[in-house]
């Protein structure tokens, strides 16, 4: 990692090469999200037809807003405070309401990363502890609410979490849960302890292995009894819901979290580049491996669910063929799961009666595939249903979890680069403090704010820093941008900063996109969001063992103190641009009135001091 001098005024790190760069941002952009939210929104918004909202939005919104985050920082060269006070120092607010985003994302989403330490630690196991109900207390029998619900529902919300029922009981902090998220604020900080010259060396692996694990998957999944059903499930698209103004909004939604805008790490990033560098070409190769990382891990994820699905549909079968051999006393492996179908058609009609008698379970591939999950109800429940079922299950789980880890490990490091960099643009701590200190600092009291999430309710509060801590308020800072760069600096200006470094003027689409398209859709989806969210009261799923339909969760609706902590999460963010566009114009005001009061030429206070002294003097 090289350094270069800044105007002379600071010595800059600077990436080793492109390569460092190109890995660092596709790093950030790929994230957990790719993996747990893209296939969930698929399966559940018509699969194909998904692809189409989403692509628009892509095209529309998510590129246009990533150019020009990478050429802003590129062309300024500085940390988002200082890219937007430069602009105009009415914006500076804007920065640090992206650094107070990143900084509230980034406490919930190592948590995340400390669950997956979890169960990566225990994928060694044989069994796999997720895999059987444990004994009772009394050693009698198997543990009651493992056996109402399931092991792996049992392994996450009870040996995992130990959950509360509620987000009102708090609970008390758990020991091993301290330990795991310690473990992942400590890599975090390994990897980050020499700022980019270090994170440049780990994204080498972070970025790679995820794909690596994805193609084992994917090849391993294909091979699997049911994969084919999974995928036609995912991609086979239904039209018609696209007349749903949902799927509309959740496309737009998942391209802009996806790509990590407004956070502030990607226009840090782009500050260490070389100001001859051609940023649209960053950004679009950035954007289209983003979102063709999301439809390749759909692939390998659903062709294992489709195999998941099988097995549980095939099981369904045989215990359905069990009870009716011992219910009409047939001889063994003459109903056989090819003639299953045949066989209940004929007993029904010939013994529809007797049939009927029999406790036969409803078998259905369809509504196996319907189980969907999003985020970590498909990473600690759905899936690792689906790697118990597989041959060598210790591998597939071990592999999946450091494949969760290296995902969101690399984007931890955008997040943190998106706090660091602006604590030392603003001048937080003191100047002579080593960057490893700073980062020491900064990793522990966010390790310590995150310890609100290894109590009881510590879930509960995961889903909340997650629905709200990083919506309206990134949808709102990107608006700023925007309308900062377009129409603070202007078009023409900008237009100018991007000849310089790229050798050509940006062309009528990227005018076109950032001068109406884009703004237009962020307040088409900022207001279509809000309006939504404002329509019903807030709620969240509790597990709790005495709801009378558990295992089912228990949906709850928020109580009015933690409703009050939602609206501040959203609010907390954005008061800094108010806040630091008034102050700005109170100082100017201040200091044109004192131009003035010393530029008057009507004032003779210089001349009334002189007699007066010498008075003194003659006294």
């Amino acid at each position: 990692m090289g350094k270069t001098k800044d105007s002379g005024v600071e010595e800059r790190p600077k990436w080793d090469n492109k390569v460092q760069y190109l890995l660092t941002c596709i790093g950030f952009a790929v994230g957990l999200g790719n993996v747990w939210r893209f296939p969930y929104l698929c399966q559940i918004y018509g699969g194909g037809a998904f692809l189409i909202p989403y692509l628009i939005a892509l095209v529309f919104a998510g590129l246009p807003l990533l150019y020009l985050e990478l050429a802003i920082g590129q062309r300024l060269r500085m940390g988002s405070i200082g890219v937007w006070t430069s602009i105009s120092p009415l914006l500076g607010g804007v920065g640090i309401a992206s650094m107070l985003v990143s900084f509230l994302v980034g406490i919930f989403y190592n948590t995340i990363l400390a669950w997956v330490l979890w169960y990566f630690f225990h994928s060694f196991q044989n069994p796999l502890p997720w895999s059987q109900c444990p004994l009772n207390d009394n050693l009698t029998g198997y543990n009651v609410e493992c056996v109402k619900s399931t092991p792996s529902n049992y392994f996450w919300y009870r040996e995992t979490l130990n959950v509360t029922p509620d987000i009102e009981t708090s609970g008390s902090l758990h020991w091993w849960l301290v330990i795991c998220l310690a473990s992942a604020w400590f890599v975090v900080y390994v990897c980050f302890i020499k700022g980019i010259a270090s994170i440049g060396k780990a994204v080498y692996v972070t970025a790679t292995f995820p794909y690596l694990v994805l193609t084992v998957f994917l090849i391993r999944g294909l091979t699997l009894p049911g994969a084919t059903d999974g995928l036609l499930y995912l991609f086979t698209p239904d039209w018609e819901i696209l007349k749903n103004p949902q799927v509309w909004l959740d496309a737009f939604t998942q391209i802009f979290f996806s790509l990590s805008l407004a956070f502030g790490g990607l226009i840090a990033f782009s500050s260490y580049n070389p100001e001859r560098n051609n940023c649209e070409r960053d950004a679009i190769l950035v954007g289209v491996i983003n979102s063709a990382t999301s439809i390749y891990a759909s692939i390998s994820i659903f062709s294992i669910l489709g195999f998941k699905a099988t097995t549980a549909f095939n099981s369904c079968v045989k215990e359905n063929i069990l009870a009716l051999t011992n219910h009409f006393e047939f001889s063994d492996q003459n109903i056989t799961a090819d003639k299953y179908d045949h066989w209940v058609e004929y007993l029904n009609r010939t013994s529809p009666g007797e049939l009927a008698s029999v406790d036969l379970r409803h078998c259905d591939l369809q509504t196996f595939l319907d189980q969907s999950a999003s985020g970590t109800g498909l990473a600690f429940i759905v899936f690792t249903e689906a790697v118990v079922e597989m041959p060598g299950s210790q591998i597939w789980a071990i592999l999946f979890f450091v494949m969760l880890f290296t995902l969101g490990l690399s984007s931890m490091f955008g997040t943190i680069e998106g706090i660091l960099r602006p604590i030392k643009d603003l001048k937080l701590m003191p100047e002579w403090m080593p960057n490893e200190l700073r980062t020491a600092v900064i990793c522990s009291i966010a390790f310590l704010t995150a310890l609100i999430f290894t109590m009881g309710s510590g879930n509960y509060w995961v889903e909340v820093f997650n629905s709200y801590a990083g919506s309206v308020p990134l949808l709102i800072i990107a608006f700023f941008e925007i309308i900062g760069v377009i129409y603070g600096r202007g078009m023409k200006t900008f237009s100018e900063d991007i000849y310089f470094m790229t050798g050509k003027r940006p062309n009528i689409f990227w005018k076109a996109c950032w001068m109406v398209i884009s703004p237009v859709m962020l307040l088409v989806v900022l207001v279509a969001y809000v309006g939504i969210q404002a329509q019903t009261h807030p709620s969240y799923h509790a597990w709790n063992p005495a709801y009378e339909l558990f295992p089912k969760t228990e949906m709850k609706p928020y109580p009015d103190w933690v409703f009050a902590i939602i609206v501040l999460l959203c609010v907390l963010p954005l008061i800094s641009i108010p806040l630091v566009a008034l102050y700005q114009l109170v100082r100017s005001r201040i200091k044109r009135s004192s131009a003035l009061v010393v530029l008057n030429p009507y004032c003779n206070d210089g001349f009334e001091v002189e007699p007066q002294e010498q008075k003194n003097q003659r006294a």
